[in-house]
């Protein structure tokens, strides 16, 4: 059964985890992101992860509303991260995937993840990306 984390406020900051064993890459999502990216929703935090126990301790609490996890991270890749939160977790929150190629859209969407962009980072691509992923974390 998949359950939803639910959200207390739609004033409380939506919780970004951002995955890479890179901290520039890290660096170049918050930035591209940025604290308020859009208007229609509440600020963003960020947590930093660079190992994969911490992925997933942090999304096993139940108090992240976005993963974004680079495909490319070693020794644990995001892929195969995704795939193993898709198929393991209890409760649903929205993965995006950040790619080495375009190419390797096929393989991200495999692992079930909602968004998959490819590196370099481009903010509009980003954005695009996952700001309905977070829409859709917001109280109604």
């Amino acid at each position: 059964m998949i359950q939803e984390a639910g959200r207390t406020s739609s004033y409380a900051p939506l919780r970004v985890l951002v995955y890479s064993s890179n901290a520039e890459m890290r660096m170049c999502v918050r930035k591209a992101l940025g604290r308020m990216p859009d208007s229609g929703i509440a600020p963003l935090h960020f947590v930093d992860t660079a190992t994969h126990a911490a992925v997933i301790s942090m999304m096993e609490s139940g108090s992240i509303d976005l993963a974004i996890l680079d495909g490319e991270a070693a020794p644990c890749g995001g892929i195969g991260l995704a795939k193993q939160m898709k198929d393991e977790l209890l409760q649903y929150m929205p993965i995006a995937i950040i790619t080495a190629r375009a190419d390797d859209a096929w393989l991200a969407s495999w692992a079930r993840a909602d968004a998959v962009v490819s590196h370099p980072v481009d903010p509009v691509e980003l954005r695009g990306a996952v700001l309905p992923l977070l829409r859709s974390r917001m109280l109604t």
